[in-house]
Formats: structure tokens, C-alpha cells, sequence
């Protein structure tokens, strides 16, 4: 959100202070009580937090995840969706067999069914808005995967959408499953996904359950990115949004998730850190 200047209740200082809270807390692998300062007062100072906290982290960006913004918890931007990023050291193949993903002990843990969009192009840096349409023609490849969306505050979604980007978008990572083949051909009811904890069916869905639909996620995320001056680029990662619900996951919990007609991934949840 470069091209924005959100308000500035909050000097550098205490989002500094914000940022390296939920950065050593990662680090550490341990869990945080309250939320660390003032809650940022709009999205464009919570992606401020979140860009300090991308320079503090030792890993390199892959990738984005989406998040859906609902109507009664947005503010002036008027985003129905918010990002965070996706970090190289927290991005895994599918193997066929179990994944094991960190979640944090005390804090928030849950898997997500993802849809994920890999760019096969640089989007034009100054391009600022993107229909769902102009998303669908830029070259890209889809995938399966699964979110571990985690972080060291329990509350952060009770909190709501300004402390999730505060926090790397309540991303720990995300499983990487298999392409899903000519999938501009495909409507978003052919996209399907089943999730179950422990064996028991908890949320089933699919495309269809992101709003407006997968090239609408698509469409956001190319364009806060690029007036956030951090454009797309060829290989970036986009995961879509939560294709079945967000389903909280604890400490040695397995996750089966079944795309119908392409393959599933079964996770196992550790501790982080």
C-alpha cells in the first residue's frame, strides 16, 4: 500500500516495536498473551507493520496468501481481502506421505484447503488495478496446496483484519500440492475440496466458496501487491483463499485434504520452534 498513506497515530517507532514482537516471537516458536502495542488503526498502517517485519525476517518472500475481509470488519481502503507473505523456508512439496507443519503452541493454529496461483510472468509493475478477466490472461499455473495459518497470538482473527496483516497474514507456511491441468477451461465449481482433523469431515467446498471466485483473489492480489510497490513476479505464489473454512489444528492432529480428481495432502501439525 505505498501508493497509500493511512493515518499516523502510530509513529515508525512502535511499529517497529509491533514487528519485531511478533518476529522474535516467531523465532522463538512461542506464543504471545495480548496483542504487542496499539492495534494499527487501518490496513495501510498494518501492512506498514507487515513490511517492517518482512525486512526482520531472514527469509525470502515466494509467495502471498489471501485472506477474505468480511463486509462489517473493512475500513476505508475498501479491501475485501488482505495479504501476507509466504517465505521460502516455509513452503513444502507434497511427498505422497505426511507433511509435518508448524503450528504455535498457546497461539493460533489452523489448516486451510488453497487453491495456489504460480505466476509464469512478470506483472506490469504499474499496472494498479486488475479485473478478474485481465488476471485470468496473465500466465500462470495452478496448484493444490494447504495454508498452515498460525501464529503466536490466539486471538489474532477475534482481532481482526489489521492485526492478521500485522502478522505476516496468520501464515506459517503452505504445502504445495500437484497442478491442476488447463485450469482456465475449468469453472470454480470444478475446483472441490474436502477437509478432515483426525479422520472426521470438517469443512467440504471448494472454489465456489471464494468470494467472487478464484480469478477475483487473483485479481486482488495482483493489484495491492503492486500499490503496495512489491509488483508480482514470475514464480510468486498466490494462495486464493480458504477453499473449505479455516479449521483449527492442534499439536499432533493429522489433516487429510482431498482435492477431488487431482490428489490430496495429509499433514501433521508439530509444535513451531
Amino acid at each position: 500500500m505505498s501508493n497509500d498513506h493511512g493515518t499516523h497515530d502510530l509513529p515508525d517507532q512502535g511499529l517497529g516495536e509491533i514487528a519485531r514482537a511478533f518476529v522474535g516471537a516467531r523465532q522463538q516458536g512461542r506464543a504471545v498473551p495480548d496483542f504487542p502495542g496499539q492495534i494499527p488503526p487501518d490496513l495501510v498502517t498494518a501492512y506498514r507493520v507487515q513490511d517492517q517485519a518482512i525486512d526482520l525476517w531472514d527469509d525470502t518472500v515466494v509467495g502471498w496468501k489471501v485472506g477474505y475481509i468480511a463486509a462489517e470488519r473493512r475500513d476505508s481502503s475498501g479491501d475485501d481481502r488482505l495479504l501476507g507473505p509466504i517465505f521460502s523456508r516455509r513452503l513444502w512439496n507434497a511427498t505422497g506421505g505426511t507433511v509435518d507443519i508448524p503450528v504455535f503452541v498457546g497461539g493460533f493454529g489452523a489448516v486451510e484447503a488453497e487453491f495456489v496461483i504460480q505466476l509464469l510472468e512478470d506483472a506490469p509493475a504499474d499496472k494498479l488495478h486488475w479485473t478478474a478477466e485481465e488476471a485470468e490472461a496473465l500466465p500462470a499455473k495452478l496448484f493444490y496446496g494447504v495454508e498452515v495459518a498460525s501464529s503466536p497470538l490466539a486471538t489474532i482473527n477475534q482481532l481482526g483484519p489489521r492485526v492478521v496483516v500485522s502478522d505476516f497474514g496468520n501464515n506459517n507456511g503452505l504445502v504445495l500440492g500437484g497442478e491442476i491441468p488447463d485450469w482456465t477451461a475449468l469453472d470454480d465449481a470444478d475446483l472441490r475440496a474436502e477437509t478432515r482433523i483426525e479422520g472426521e469431515v470438517v469443512g467440504t467446498g471448494g472454489a465456489t466458496l471464494l468470494p467472487g471466485g478464484l480469478r477475483t483473489a487473483y485479481a486482488f492480489a495482483l493489484a495491492r501487491s503492486a500499490q503496495r510497490g512489491r509488483p508480482l513476479k514470475a514464480g510468486d505464489l498466490i494462495a486464493s483463499g480458504n477453499a473449505t473454512g479455516i479449521h483449527d489444528i492442534a499439536v499432533g492432529q493429522q489433516a487429510l485434504i482431498r482435492f477431488a480428481g487431482y490428489g490430496d495432502i495429509t499433514c501433521r501439525a508439530i509444535a513451531a520452534g
